[in-house]
């Protein structure tokens, strides 16, 4: 197998990063030896929304994006709107899914359960019981709701993707660890208005960096795709 490239980039603007990956697809497209990648990052504050999002789910005023710095860009993933920003985990696989699953035309449906059981996998290294929730996409744990006082689903990772033609996946997921979760207030988050959201900070009550989480979020990426070469640069 190929080896998977690990890149940390930092902090990056959305257009940059969305560029990076367009660029990258070419890449792999054209190339059948070029190495799979995966782009880890955070972005400034920013609302994307994807090929099935409503302005009706955008619940800030202009004014209010301008006051907040918060960016808004319509993109080709799938999904609805959701947020990025500093203290969330971004990952972009750039992936030859025809090349990983042996296979003519990609399983998608497998490919999001990957990544769902990566990041449940990662947060399971924090002591954390995260899981799926039949019927959405993303990774779910069980919270005390500050509305209510009971125990309810709060998701934690949102997850949305585009897989080209040739094959080549994009987009990916975005995992909350210490977020702004006052910004979550103005969008209705993958169009979800029955659960809240949550990051793993808020859920362990206690401070924790993007950094820590990086070491364990690769070792279950590799470990659920099963890439026995990992090349990471930062």
């Amino acid at each position: 197998m190929n080896p998977l490239i690990v890149e940390w980039i930092g902090r990056t603007e959305y257009e940059t990063a969305w560029n990076l990956q367009k660029q990258t697809v070419q890449r792999l497209a054209k190339n059948p030896d070029e190495p799979d990648r995966l782009l880890l990052l955070e972005h400034p504050p920013t609302y994307t929304f994807g090929r099935r999002a409503s302005l009706d789910n955008l619940l800030f005023s202009e004014q209010q994006l301008a006051d907040e710095g918060i960016t808004t860009h319509w993109v080709d993933r799938g999904g609805d709107v959701t947020y990025h920003g500093p203290g969330q985990l971004v990952g972009y696989p750039i992936i030859n899914l025809r090349r990983l699953q042996n296979r003519p035309q990609p399983d998608l449906h497998r490919y999001l359960r990957d990544l769902e059981q990566t990041i449940i996998d990662t947060l399971a290294t924090f002591d954390v019981s995260a899981w799926r929730y039949p019927g959405y996409t993303g990774v779910w744990v069980d919270q005390i709701a500050q509305a209510s006082g009971v125990s309810e689903p709060h998701k934690m990772a949102a997850i949305g993707i585009k897989v080209s033609g040739d094959g080549i996946s994009s987009h990916g997921f975005a995992l909350n660890v210490n977020i702004n979760m006052a910004h979550f207030a103005g969008i209705i988050p993958c169009g979800i208005e029955e659960h809240p959201v949550t990051s793993l900070d808020r859920y362990l009550d206690t401070s924790i960096a993007v950094d820590t989480v990086i070491p364990q979020f690769i070792a279950a990426f590799q470990e659920t795709f099963g890439f026995t070469n990992i090349v990471t640069t930062r």
